[in-house]
Parts: C-alpha cells; structure tokens; sequence
C-alpha cells in the first residue's frame, strides 16, 4: 500500500465518509471534456451496462451487439443460475420485467430464475417488452453470451448476481469462464469480476487470484485496507462519490500491487458523466455510452 495510505488514513481518522468529501475547487466537471481532448486527463473506460441498454433488450446478445456496433469494447451483465443448473445472463432474479414467462407460464408465481429450467427460459421472449423490433429475443446462457463477446471482440465486467441463491456460483462460473478459454492471461486483461457480495468476490479471489476483481458499493474508508487484499476495483453507484472519496481508494494497492481503481454506475446523462469524470474516476458503467463518450470527448 505504499506511502499513498496516508491520504487514505488522513480520511479515516477524520472520519469522512464518502457522500461528505466535496470536489476540489478546480475538478470542474464541465472542463473535463476538453481536458481529455487535450490529453491532460485520462479518459475514463465506457462500459455498455447490460450491453447498450438505452437501446436493446438489457443483457441479451442483441444489447452487446448494439454496444459493439456503437464501437465499445467494454460490457457489463449479470449471471445467475436455472432449476437445472444452467448459468444464465439476467439482471432479475425473477423473471417477469424482461420476459413474457407470465404468459407463457401463468401458474408459477413468483417466477424466480431458480426455479424454471434452462429449457424453459429459452422458451421466453426477452425482447418484445422493449421493443417489437426485439420479439423473439432470448435469455442467452453465460456460454453462448461469451461467445458472442469473443466473436464481437468486446471485454465483459461480469456480475455475480445474487450468490447467496446459488451455493457455488462462483466456482461454476469459473470453469466455464476457462472452458471457453477466457482464464488465459491474453483474456483475463478483458476480464473483470464483479458482485455486491464481498464473501463472493473473496470467493473468485482465492480460486483464482490472477482474476480482476472489483467490488460494488462504496466501503468506508477505514475499511479499504481490508477489502484491497482481494479486490482490484471499488465499483460504487456515482450519487455516493466525492472526488475525496475516490482519491482515498486510489490511495491503496490492490492483490495485484495497483492502485485501486473506481467504476461509477449508473450514469446515463452528459452533466453526471462530466461530474463524475472530474472526481477522475476510472470508469464509467452507463446504460447510454455513447451519450457518456460524447460528454467527455473522448473519440
């Protein structure tokens, strides 16, 4: 952790939490654009969350076909797990919001991912609730939406979603993760792993430690040290950052002896993008990236 803990201690023993650091007098966030233009600020990652969501069905393979067509390279999803064991790419852990599984299976309340089969999700139309361009789309499994990724040449910030439904989880996705060849060191700089669950991510550490982790939510301060032994990245929602608090995570190294990095979701406006961008996050997770990418000019 180096000599840059002290910042981070200096928050602590002040007790600052993160809502209550304010931005410095000359982080203006409207500058932020031209900055990066003239290469005076590093332009923060744009990642699709569940793919390019304004504008396909959220975490299908239409949305990180649409995100790739809009030439971004980073996706986000989330991955739970069928009756059956199946390894699914959904953001609910029930079903009715994105599928029509209430038609097709009326008597199955509360219609939970864990409890239909892999065979029966593929059944449901995840596309015509947003748009009846998208009728017919489907609930891809976790292997055919990496194949996608690799045909599509796209990096994935995948979540664990829920894991405390699905004893395990983090181990099966892991070897699917290395049965489809994305554990080789040329795929893990396009991979990083991510949960509200700080045991799961502790989980994929220890299984496989060369993994890009990263956490979602905003830990205390004081708390940083222990959480920066098994994670790469603090991913918090933007409402709770302060360019304070995100100075005090990168003030510590990772597993990996990097500074932590911070990813802020979810920003879908150009006035939040530039807010953020001038607390000099390092990503920025948005439902809209290429509103997000005109907003910081940045290609």
């Amino acid at each position: 952790m180096h000599t840059r803990v002290v910042v981070a201690t200096v928050a602590a023993v002040l007790g600052t939490a993160a809502p209550l650091l304010s931005p410095a007098p000359g982080a203006r966030a409207g500058e932020v654009g031209e900055a990066v233009k003239a290469g005076k600020v590093t332009a923060p990652t744009v990642v699709a969350h569940r793919g390019a969501s304004a504008y396909a069905p959220e975490n299908t393979l239409a949305s990180i076909d649409k995100a790739a067509a809009l030439g971004f390279t980073w996706v986000e999803n989330d991955v739970q797990r069928t009756k059956d064991g199946e390894l699914v790419v959904i953001h609910d852990d029930s079903l009715p919001r994105t599928t029509n599984v209430k038609t097709l299976f009326p008597g199955r309340a509360p219609w939970k991912v864990k409890d239909f089969t892999a065979a029966e999700i593929a059944r449901l139309d995840a596309g015509r609730w947003f748009s009846p361009a998208y009728a017919g789309t489907r609930v891809p499994t976790l292997k055919q939406y990496m194949r996608r990724v690799e045909h599509n040449h796209e990096s994935l910030l995948m979540e664990i979603k829920n894991p405390e439904l699905y004893p395990g989880i983090e181990r099966q996705a892991l070897k699917l993760l290395g049965d489809e060849g994305w554990l080789d060191r040329g795929h893990l700089r396009r991979l990083i792993v991510q949960s509200f669950s700080a045991d799961s991510v502790r989980k994929v550490h220890e299984l496989r430690p060369a993994i890009t982790t990263a956490f979602l939510g905003t830990p205390k301060v004081a708390q940083l040290h222990e959480y920066a032994r098994s994670i790469d990245l603090v991913n918090p929602a933007y409402q709770s950052l302060s360019i304070g608090y995100v100075s005090a995570v990168h003030a510590f190294d990772g597993p990996h002896g990097k500074p932590l990095r911070v990813f802020a979701w979810t920003v879908n406006d150009t006035a939040t993008a530039r807010k953020v961008a001038g607390y000099r996050v390092d990503g920025v997770i948005t439902n809209k990236p290429d509103v997000v990418r005109a907003a910081l000019g940045s290609g």
